[in-house]
């Protein structure tokens, strides 16, 4: 009996793993569109033509964005509504699901080195 529940728990939690991986993968689709319409001219494959040492990489975000270390996600969230310096806000541009979607593919090419996988 330990087995079926344990098989029956296994496939259910594979079951949503694979679901939620499939509508994050969906969201970083989007991201990647809103990103290339709106922020790669300054900041292609994670770059920044403005100011060099300001890119989009795990370590300068942890460096320059406030809180990133303890809040990654609302960090860059923040960054991209109300801008600094020569990047723009975008709150009044893109709608908050648009804001969020960028956000989530910005903070998963950051783990990944801006590196395709």
């Amino acid at each position: 009996m330990r087995i079926v529940v344990f098989i029956a728990f296994l496939a259910i939690a594979l079951f949503q793993f694979t679901f939620i991986d499939l509508v994050f993968a969906a969201e970083i689709s989007n991201g990647a569109k809103i990103f290339n319409s709106n922020c790669s001219s300054c900041h292609i494959g994670g770059g920044n033509i403005l100011i060099s040492e300001k890119t989009l990489k795990k370590d300068a975000l942890s460096k320059y964005l406030k809180d990133y270390d303890t809040d990654s996600m609302q960090s860059i969230i923040y960054q991209i509504q109300n801008g600094k310096n020569a990047m723009p806000a975008f709150k009044s541009k893109l709608s908050e699901q648009e804001i969020l979607e960028v956000a989530a593919y910005v903070f998963q090419k950051a783990e990944q080195d801006w590196q395709d996988s």
